[in-house]
């Protein structure tokens, strides 16, 4: 069970909810201020003065009062209307992420929520009962409102739910569970659905997933170096640190750690004809380094995200005020997705080069073409060099940005949204795409290196080697190729590959 202190959760604290499905529960000392804010909610609701989405309608409906005794259907009516969710279900792990930064959000004590109705979720976390949240329907303003409906349907026994592995009801789901539904109170529907939960919960997950991946092509840069007997000159301390970028230094330091010690590196020192290696192997510290800035800056933006309060009205306790602004507002996380999507797309394409470069066997430095040992009779790597470029391709257009899609919704009301749902949704794809981009480099890569015998690699790489071919043996002649590309892709996306290797750089 992993304790949340409201506003100062950390990155690692959401990645182990995300990767390793964690059970959460908020520390107890969040509870005063949560009754706090609902005990101002129950009055205003109460009072004859409007207070939106607590005694008023919704959106364009606001201007609408409702009786104190409709308070209850009011905020029922809310779930089930917004249940409009269509699509691929969001997987467990980004559903649970979605509910946890969820309690985070109610635990700030500005919501107006009743301190049960967090604590099932709590108990609906540890209980491995999990909504099904449609994955489309959100456009990332006025809050994530239909996937979260879909949330709250479930805790209000309707929708549905995964439990036990099995798709049922909602209301069956919490029954089998040995849980209870809940009447919601005055504004906590909305409490529940205004927020940008489950966008930055796709946001995160992205930003977690792309991460590791670009420490894996530090990984299979290095390895593709060697294969091709390219220089690491360009990797001297002197030439990153004259330009001063963090990430830039951190990939060339990396590189010079694990390639130090190849033997296939001392035999070209001297005498090598070439003077200066392609971008794609010269260039990798100054791509993927300004990649893992831009996800640097990604990080911080979703870590205060994930600790904000992003619903409306906002109950400001020291004010003694209920107040409407737009915290709802995603354009933050969008921005961030947007950026996540543009370092993705960039460590796919520089990643990209270095496998058709290794099987162009008039640019590989004496590697066999398409590195089969028989070319001719067999095709070895052709057909999976062109893979990687139809996933390249794929990357570069899903790359394209979102948050300046904005369309006008409920009659205007909500006349600028983010885009930011969709725009975060799309990493998952896209970090899939990379995660085959590098798994077929890793192969290619590893095929040229063995290639070179009887000179070898660097300790570190041949560690990373040894890790592969425990899976996946040596391209001898042609074979069926694809499980061999997806035990590849599965190690790269597992952290296995950048664990092999001992890397050490952080967000």
């Amino acid at each position: 069970m992993i304790s949340l202190m409201p506003g100062s959760v950390n990155l690692s604290t959401l990645e182990d909810i995300y990767r390793n499905l964690e059970p959460v529960a908020l520390d107890p000392s969040a509870r005063t201020p949560v009754e706090e804010a609902e005990k101002m909610v129950a009055e205003a609701a109460a009072g004859d003065d409007a207070v939106y989405g607590v005694n008023t309608g919704f959106g364009k409906l606001a201007s609408i009062k409702i009786a104190p005794e409709d308070t209850a259907t009011l905020q029922r009516n809310l779930i089930l209307s917004h249940c409009c969710g269509v699509g691929t279900p969001l997987p467990a792990d980004k559903t649970r992420l979605m509910m946890a930064l969820k309690i985070l959000s109610l635990g700030r004590g500005a919501s107006g929520v009743k301190w049960e109705t967090i604590t099932l979720i709590e108990a609906m976390l540890t209980k491995d009962v999990t909504p099904v949240i449609p994955s489309q329907g959100s456009v990332g303003a006025s809050g994530d409102l239909a996937p979260l409906a879909h949330m709250a349907a479930v805790m209000i026994g309707s929708g549905e739910a995964i439990y036990n592995d099995t798709r049922m009801s909602g209301a069956d789901a919490l029954k089998q569970a040995g849980l209870s539904p809940i009447v919601l109170g005055a504004k906590e529907g909305l409490g529940l659905i205004n927020g940008t939960q489950f966008s930055t919960a796709c946001a995160l997950a992205g930003f977690f997933d792309a991460w590791r991946l670009a420490e894996v092509s530090m990984v299979t840069a290095s390895l593709s170096t060697d294969a091709i007997m390219g220089s690491t000159a360009p990797l001297l301390a002197g030439i990153h640190d004259l330009r001063g970028h963090a990430g830039q230094i951190d990939v060339a330091r990396e590189m010079r750690t694990i390639m130090e010690g190849s033997v296939i590196r001392d035999s070209h020192r001297d005498g090598d004809t070439r003077v200066q290696d392609p971008y794609c192997i010269r260039c990798q510290p100054q791509v993927v380094g300004a990649a893992l800035d831009v996800l640097r800056n990604v990080a911080r933006t979703l870590e205060i995200e994930a600790n904000a309060v992003t619903d409306n009205p906002l109950v400001l306790k020291d004010e003694g005020r209920i107040v409407s602004g737009g915290n709802f507002h995603a354009e933050y996380v969008g921005f961030a997705a947007d950026q996540t999507a543009l370092a993705v797309a960039e460590i796919g394409a520089i990643s990209q080069r270095r496998v058709a470069l290794m099987v162009d066997p008039a640019l590989s430095f004496d590697l066999p073409p398409f590195l089969t040992p028989d070319p001719g009779l067999n095709s070895g790597f052709m057909i999976a060099e062109v893979t990687t470029a139809a996933l390249m391709s794929e990357n570069k257009h899903l790359a394209n940005p979102c948050v300046t899609d904005s369309t006008p919704t409920s009659a205007n009301q909500e006349d600028h949204v983010s885009m930011a749902a969709h725009g975060a949704l799309r990493l998952g794809r896209m970090n899939e795409n990379l995660s085959v981009i590098l798994g077929v480099e890793l192969l290619c890569a590893a095929q040229g290196i063995e290639a070179r015998a009887p000179l070898v690699t660097s300790p570190r790489l041949q560690d990373v080697l040894d890790r592969l071919r425990a899976s996946v043996p040596t391209l001898a002649e042609d074979r069926y190729l694809a499980p061999d590309i997806e035990t590849a892709a599965a190690m790269v996306r597992s952290g296995a590959i950048a664990a092999a290797a001992g890397l050490t750089v952080t967000p």
